[in-house]
C-alpha cells in the first residue's frame, strides 16, 4: 500500500477522516474482493497526486461498526468527507477520473491558494 494512505480503524477513524478543516476520501474495502483489490491502484494515484488530501482504507470486516454507521453494504464504497460530513460516494470499481470527479478540481485550486497565501 501507497505510504500515503491511511490505514484508518475504528479508533482512528472519527480523528483521522472526520477533521472540521479537511476533505478525506475512504475506501471501504476487504482483501478477499476482487474490485476492491482492482481499484486499489487508482487511490493510490490519487493519494500521490493529491497531497491536500487524506486518503484512507477502512477493512470493513475488521470495522463492521464504521461501516455500517455510513451504510456501506457493497464494497468498494468510497466515500468522500468534507469537514467530518459525507459529501459524495460512490459503490463498485471505478476508474480514477471518477474518483477526480469526486473530490472535485476546485478542491485543489483552493488548496493551493490557500497555500501561497
Amino acid at each position: 500500500m501507497c505510504s500515503k494512505i491511511v490505514t484508518l480503524t475504528a479508533d482512528s477513524f472519527d480523528q483521522v477522516a472526520l477533521g472540521p478543516n479537511q476533505v478525506a476520501v475512504v475506501d471501504f474495502w476487504a482483501p478477499w474482493c476482487p474490485p476492491c483489490r482492482a481499484l486499489a491502484p487508482s487511490i493510490e494515484a490519487l493519494a500521490e497526486e493529491r497531497p491536500d488530501l487524506v486518503v484512507g482504507k477502512l477493512d470493513v470486516d475488521d470495522h463492521p461498526a464504521i461501516a455500517e454507521r455510513y451504510g456501506v453494504s457493497n464494497i468498494p464504497t468510497v466515500i468522500v468527507f468534507r469537514g467530518g460530513e459525507v459529501a459524495e460516494r460512490c459503490v463498485g470499481l471505478v476508474p480514477l477520473d471518477h474518483l477526480r470527479r469526486l473530490v472535485g478540481a476546485n478542491d485543489q485550486a483552493s488548496a493551493n491558494a490557500e497555500a501561497t497565501a
